[in-house]
């Protein structure tokens, strides 16, 4: 009878195998019973053995097909913070390769989120990592994915600390790095615990809709693998692909959370063997259905930023539905799922993997600015000429005690307040911006400390701030409290009336 801990690396060895044929599977059990043994007697919060973290660690690794070194480091990323073994004695068992991943990862556990210096230099220490070796940041994820799934066993303000953490440092640099699949997996996690009530809103959302049109997708599906081998595309895969939660709820704020204006919740990937395939396939598209104006987008001929490819359309079914397509190779797909993650494995098959060219050119600016800044006060200036993309039109600024928010470019104390939390807005009378007493308009700056000034006899927040609040969630919470005062309003006069 298998433990917890065995049956998972069971499936480590397996992933591994069938990824990576030629690994010494000897060498995964080593790394398993020393693990083992150095945190004997070792507990999580949950109350499970550590090494069933320490093991999960590696299972994450080795489904996103990450080579044996990595995964061997993920098994062992502990065991030098957390026990009385040290780096020396990973390399005289394992190598100099899995000691050197394992002391970034060590490196990397101190970061934290709470303070203008400290943040900075917390960044810098992420960047730098990457910079160096961006395997180390890959256990990091990992490891952070499997603690989030137990972070219902932490008290709430480390709760909150972690999860946000988790979406704004952790999630961003993962899309940075066209790591979609983890990057979706931190914020989802996350999500439950910064906004609970949002997340179950979304969830049941999202359930609704897959009951509503499992039946259509099955039929849609058919229609296009028909019309696709009768012109003679063969190979293909289609499937659906739905749409994370978090990603979902920031567009449902974007749109005044109504759902009939997205149309990519449950959206049909299809995979193709090639590139003249994809832009096959959006023709035959095209010519049964009718696209939406505006929809169609060529991310294989102008990628995004961080490398991201695919065609998109968005079409009128038949039948009154409307669908969003993903059109991709196989080689497309997997640097859309796993970034430049893909292409380690791709270059460990002998196969070339070009959609992650500008990731390794930002991996090496990167380095190139580790070079030359060795100090937090230099950091924020150095991201500008990086022109970091998930920092691009964001703003840091800081309430009184030292925490950051984040929040877009063009952000007033409003947005800031509203972040803070919905009390804070409805009850906003003024604001200090630095110490200094502003208008509620005014646009704020990164470094800007930020004291909202609140009354709480005031009966709520005023209409005119809808001509000035940036955040979707901002002018959500200002509509909302205008429509109740207005029911309020409708109810006292019914009650007069009688």
């Amino acid at each position: 009878m298998y433990t917890a801990a065995e049956a998972i690396l069971n499936d480590v060895k397996k992933l591994l195998k069938d990824n990576f044929p030629d690994t010494d599977l000897n060498v995964v059990d080593q790394a398993y019973e020393f693990a083992k043994h150095a945190h004997e007697g070792q507990f999580r919060l949950s109350g499970r053995p550590h090494i069933d973290h320490a093991i999960a660690t590696g299972q994450l690794l080795a489904s996103w097909r990450m080579p044996p070194n990595l995964v061997i480091a993920g098994i062992l990323h502990d065991v030098s913070e957390d026990t009385e073994y040290t780096v020396q004695d990973i390399e005289e068992h394992f190598g100099q390769d899995v000691r050197s991943i394992v002391e970034g990862e060590t490196k990397l556990s101190t970061l934290h989120y709470r303070g203008r210096e400290r943040y900075a230099e917390n960044l810098r220490k992420m960047f730098f990592a990457i910079a160096k070796d961006v395997r180390v940041v890959m256990v990091k994820f990992a490891d952070r994915i499997d603690n989030l799934k137990t972070l219902n066993f932490f008290q709430e303000e480390k709760q909150q600390r972690i999860a946000r953490e988790s979406i704004e440092i952790y999630a961003a640099v993962a899309n940075r790095l066209g790591m979609s699949v983890i990057k979706g997996e931190l914020e989802d996690l996350a999500f439950k615990y910064i906004h609970p009530k949002e997340y179950e809103w979304v969830l049941g959302l999202v359930q609704t809709k897959m009951q509503e049109r499992e039946g259509h997708i099955e039929k849609t599906k058919n229609i296009v693998e028909e019309d696709l081998q009768k012109n003679n595309i063969e190979g293909i895969s289609i499937h659906g692909r739905v749409k994370h939660l978090y990603s979902l709820y920031k567009k449902l704020l974007e749109k005044d959370r109504d759902i009939s204006k997205i149309y990519d919740i449950i959206a049909k990937r299809i995979i193709v063997p090639t590139i003249q395939d994809c832009y096959a396939t959006l023709g035959i598209l095209h010519q049964r259905w009718k696209p939406l104006k505006g929809r169609i987008k060529d991310y294989i001929a102008q990628p995004k930023p961080n490398g991201y490819q695919s065609l998109h359309t968005t079409v009128f079914c038949e039948d009154g539905e409307i669908v969003e397509f993903q059109i991709r190779t196989p080689e497309i797909h997997e640097e859309a799922e796993f970034g430049i993650a893909a292409h380690w494995f791709y270059t460990e098959h002998g196969k070339k993997s070009v959609p992650t060219d500008a990731n390794i050119k930002w991996l090496k600016d990167l380095a190139e600015i580790q070079k030359n800044i060795q100090d937090q006060a230099k950091f924020l200036e150095a991201m500008d000429s990086l022109k970091i993309d998930f920092f691009r039109n964001r703003i840091f600024v800081f309430t009184p005690k030292g925490d950051v928010i984040d929040l877009p470019e063009g952000a007033t104390p409003i947005d800031y307040a509203y972040n803070i939390h919905t009390e804070v807005g409805d009850h906003c009378t003024g604001v200090r911006i630095n110490d200094q007493f502003v208008q509620l308009n005014t646009h704020l700056q990164s470094g800007d400390i930020v004291e909202i000034i609140t009354d709480k006899n005031r009966k709520g927040p005023s209409s005119d701030w809808l001509d000035f609040a940036k955040t979707p969630h901002a002018r959500e919470k200002i509509k909302e409290a205008s429509r109740n005062k207005k029911f309020s309003g409708w109810l006292r006069d019914i009650v007069r009336k009688k």
